[in-house]
């Protein structure tokens, strides 16, 4: 099986898509992970970590530079997205970077969970080293609560900041592992899945 490396990798939101397209995934975080839901974790500095024993990165730098919420509390944090990505380019090896908009990611492409049937939108932006092209941006015909307001019957969830009600929000994301504060840092899986699919398509095809 193809050996995937999960850059901080929080609980694993991404790791169990990756593991759903077909990896055996190996997470590295600065925090101990105790419900990462890998094959194998790392505690220790992403930046550091040696790459070269792997087929496929992922990379999901911190992202609080490039959230609106962060920037209205006018909160400094490091930008790590240059530094990750002069690591993966180096590397070899096909990867992705993982942000929210807003992030300065180079061509990407954006996902929403109206792609993918899910029950909130939590748009994410991918750059990548291989080809890759979104699925149709469905119209978004849900409306969704404003954050940090409870949805109401017929709503779609925002997972974000202090959300109430994570029984939804892990439906709605499909995650039935994380707690509250774990969830608004993830990814859905199905964002990575489709993502390493690709990135297994590109590597057959250049094998």
């Amino acid at each position: 099986m193809l050996r995937a490396l999960d850059l901080f990798c929080g609980a694993g939101g991404a790791t169990r898509g990756l593991q759903r397209a077909g990896f055996h995934v190996t997470g590295v975080d600065i925090r101990p992970q105790p419900r990462y839901c890998g094959e194998r974790f790392t505690c220790g500095d992403a930046l550091t970590i040696d790459l070269r024993r792997f087929d496929f990165i992922w990379a999901s730098p911190p992202c609080q530079a490039h959230t609106l919420a962060w920037k209205i509390r006018a909160r400094q944090h490091d930008d790590l997205i240059s530094s990750t990505r002069f690591r993966l380019v180096t590397s070899g090896v096909p990867w992705c970077i993982e942000n929210v908009p807003g992030a300065p990611l180079i061509e990407p492409i954006e996902l929403c969970g109206a792609m993918f049937d899910l029950q909130t939108y939590r748009h994410r932006l991918f750059e990548c080293s291989f080809p890759i092209i979104a699925p149709c941006h469905a119209e978004h015909a849900v409306r969704q609560a404003k954050m940090g307001r409870p949805p109401r019957a017929g709503e779609f969830i925002q997972v974000v900041g202090n959300f109430s009600n994570v029984a939804l929000a892990r439906k709605a994301m499909g995650i039935d592992w994380m707690t509250r504060d774990e969830l608004r840092e993830a990814i859905p899986p199905a964002y990575a899945e489709y993502i390493g699919r690709a990135a297994l398509s590109h590597m057959r095809a250049a094998a």
